[in-house]
């Protein structure tokens, strides 16, 4: 099986639109486009046609670019059954559970509610690859904003049973700004400061830091090392008030 081709396109003030090619089918899928252009030039760029559109929750900076790709190419749209009323472009809906394909590979869809009520993440187990969507960001989680730290507790436990090397590739370039406060949670935590240091070298020279993968978030990421729900909640709270 050949591998996935994935590409980071940078959009918005700190959004990534992720392009993922299979090169036997050329199958080309976008994830949470929040913009269109940047994505359809992209795919010319590199001569692949779009054909699939799989969006993780409903917010406009992720499926904002939907209506334009889906007219310029007659992709596909598949996304979360539970939030189909808040994205109208969508033509196929999914929930945990089911699988999802793109050309030889197929992807568990993971019901992951709490930044949304109906988000999801799609993971391609064979690729060591999870799209999360605002689920999980590097030293970080989303906002609770339609859901319960005991809910993201749940995600994070989940995303934990992932393997080290599994690539998880999220929506935002946060990173900097999780890690400084990571740091105030755990600031005994040597790897921790590392990765701070590291990020903000690759951030003063303009470079992303994700995809990130799951061995890095068990050693530095406090929502993923948090040890209860409580604990979840607690320093998800401190992160907003930062």
């Amino acid at each position: 099986m050949t591998a996935l081709d994935i590409v980071r396109i940078p959009v918005l003030s700190d959004n990534y639109v992720w392009l993922v090619h299979e090169p036997g089918s050329g199958a080309t899928m976008v994830v949470d486009p929040a913009v269109a252009d940047p994505v359809l030039a992209a795919a010319k760029e590199r001569g692949w046609t779009i054909t699939d559109i799989w969006n993780t929750h409903w917010h406009p900076d992720h499926t904002g670019g939907n209506a334009a790709i889906k007219e310029a190419t007659g992709c596909t749209i598949t996304g979360p059954a539970a939030e189909y009323e808040r994205i109208p472009t969508l033509d196929v809906q999914v929930k945990g559970g089911d699988t999802v394909r793109l050309g030889s590979h197929s992807a568990e869809v993971w019901d992951v509610p709490a930044h949304t009520a109906g988000h999801i993440a799609y993971h391609f187990a064979d690729d060591r690859a999870i799209f999360v969507g605002d689920t999980m960001f590097a030293m970080g989680c989303g906002r609770l904003f339609e859901g319960t730290a005991e809910q993201m507790f749940d995600n994070m436990q989940r995303l934990g049973t992932l393997d080290d090397a599994t690539r998880v590739y999220c929506a935002h370039e946060y990173t900097l700004s999780n890690a400084r406060f990571a740091v105030t949670v755990e600031p005994d935590n040597a790897e921790l400061a590392a990765r701070l240091a590291a990020v903000e070298a690759a951030r003063g020279a303009g470079e992303a830091t994700v995809p990130t993968s799951i061995g890095e978030e068990r050693a530095t990421n406090p929502f993923l090392r948090a040890a209860s729900a409580q604990e979840l909640g607690r320093i998800r709270a401190l992160k907003d008030a930062a």
